[in-house]
This record gives structure tokens, C-alpha cells and sequence, in this order.
């Protein structure tokens, strides 16, 4: 491997804040910046995960920095991102994963249950992203959304993240083209079926439905918060220098149809209306 290609992926220096980067997918990915010589910042509702967070990264020998605000929230998560561009210097990095998701036919919903979602997916994105852009690196940065593959494939009982990542995505492509001038870059990642995420327990909480989706994924596998990162590192890189607007699927191949079969057959047991 040749000199060149490993420095386009070197990190050191560079500041990455994470929005949900306490948990989950997100908390790989920060580890995996960290672990590639990034500064990181991240950003979730419990000062406890974040404090915990924060110690976690900083064993990587990086800068770490965190704070506990709701994305929903944008005069908090403005004053987020702006002590995180304080303490650590301009943003090169913006990753928005925060998510909430609870598997539920749409007649069983409630109309607060369907904002919570659409709330925290796609009113909280945009809000990492508006208020972000003021601490971004300009030219050069890149902002990275975590998407779902309910932003593509309609989902029974997950209307409400369908229509939030379904937003995600297109705010994607319209910043892409409004910040683009400026020299900042802005894409999507769509992870497919994730081992350990509190998602996918949600989603297939049985081992019958874990098998389902295995075996649903042309790769054969459950991927792994690395798997995700992976991609986000290649899109903050500049071997993605000239990529922008792109919702890019880590999935094993998921959403080319096994996703909608096999979320079908796992949520019908939940599409009952309730009675009155």
C-alpha cells in the first residue's frame, strides 16, 4: 500500500464532532476518528454517557471533548458546537447520528409518538448542521448524516423514521448543494443491519428474526459499528474529495430488497390496530 493512500486516511489533527456519539453506531465511529489520530467532540442528552464517552477517547492519546444537549434543542446544541470549536479548534468533521426508533403500526401511533421521531431524526439533523456550519472548516469540510434504510424502503410500523430519514436524505442533497460553493462537502451514509445497536434489537429482538435478517443480507452477516465507520473515514478523507450529495448504503447489500421482505414478515405480529 502505497505512502500516499495511507496519509489520505491519517487523521491526526484533524477535529471531528459527533452528534449521538455516545452510543451505539456513533460511538464507533467516534472511536474509530479517535483511534485514526482525530480530535473528537461529542454530543448526547445524558452527561453521564458523555463523561464516560469522553474518558473512553481520550485512552486513544486524542483531544476529547463532550456535552449533554437534545439536538431538538438548537440554542443548546448551538452552544455545543461552539465551546467544542473553543476548546478544540475549527470543525474539519460534522457527523449528525442522533436517532430514536420504536417499532409501531401507524394506527397504533400517537401524533407526539410520530414527532418525537421526526423530531430527534430530522428537525435534530438539521439542527447539528445550521448551527454547525459557522464552526465549520471552510474550504475543506465534510458533513456526514447517518441515515437508515427506512429512508428508502417503505417500512410497516416505522412510518415515523421512513418520513424523518427520508428527510434526512434530501436535506442531505440540498446542502450539498447550497454549502458546496463554500468548499464544504455533505453526504449520507445508510447503515444496514447492525450487531449491538439498540435498533436492531428493537427491530429483531428474537433469534428467529436475527437469522431472518442474516440470512437476508447478500453478505450473509450483521455488520459492525467499524463497518459504518469505515465509510464515514472515506467520505472525511480526500479520496472523497470530489464526492458530495451521495447517500452511500453500508449495508451488505440490504436495501437492494431483503430489507423490506424481511421487515415485513418481522412486524406484522405488531400491525393489529388496538381496539377504540
Amino acid at each position: 500500500m502505497s505512502s500516499d493512500f495511507i496519509e489520505t486516511l491519517d487523521l491526526r489533527g484533524k477535529v471531528v464532532f459527533v452528534a449521538g456519539g455516545t452510543s451505539g453506531i456513533n460511538l464507533g465511529i467516534a472511536e474509530d476518528f479517535a483511534r485514526a489520530g482525530a480530535n473528537i467532540a461529542v454530543q448526547s442528552r445524558s452527561q453521564d454517557k458523555v463523561d464516560a464517552t469522553v474518558a473512553d477517547l481520550k485512552e486513544f492519546g486524542v483531544a476529547a471533548f463532550g456535552a449533554a444537549a437534545d439536538v431538538r434543542d438548537y440554542a443548546a446544541t448551538e452552544e455545543a458546537l461552539a465551546t467544542a470549536a473553543d476548546a478544540l479548534g475549527p470543525i474539519d468533521v460534522l457527523i449528525s447520528g442522533a436517532a430514536g426508533n420504536f417499532p409501531v403500526a401507524a394506527l397504533n401511533m400517537s401524533a407526539n409518538a410520530f414527532k418525537s421521531v421526526v423530531d430527534i431524526d430530522l428537525l435534530g439533523t438539521f439542527n447539528v448542521l445550521r448551527a454547525g456550519y459557522q464552526f465549520l472548516r471552510r474550504p475543506g469540510a465534510s458533513v456526514i448524516n447517518i441515515s437508515a434504510p427506512q429512508s428508502e424502503l417503505p417500512t410497516i410500523t416505522q412510518a415515523h423514521v421512513c418520513a424523518a430519514k427520508a428527510g434526512v436524505d434530501m436535506l442531505t442533497r440540498t446542502l450539498a448543494l447550497e454549502w458546496g460553493p463554500s468548499g464544504v462537502r455533505v453526504n449520507a451514509v445508510i447503515p444496514g443491519p447492525i450487531d449491538g445497536t439498540e435498533g436492531m434489537t428493537r427491530l429483531a429482538p428474537t433469534d428467529e428474526a436475527r437469522e431472518l435478517v442474516t440470512s437476508s443480507v447478500p453478505l450473509r452477516r450483521y455488520g459492525t459499528p467499524r463497518d459504518v465507520a469505515n465509510v464515514c473515514r472515506f467520505l472525511a478523507s480526500p479520496l472523497a474529495s470530489y464526492v458530495t450529495g451521495v447517500v452511500l448504503p453500508a449495508d451488505g447489500g440490504w436495501v437492494l430488497g431483503g430489507a423490506a421482505q424481511t421487515m415485513g414478515v418481522i412486524g406484522a405480529p405488531l400491525m393489529e390496530p388496538k381496539q377504540g
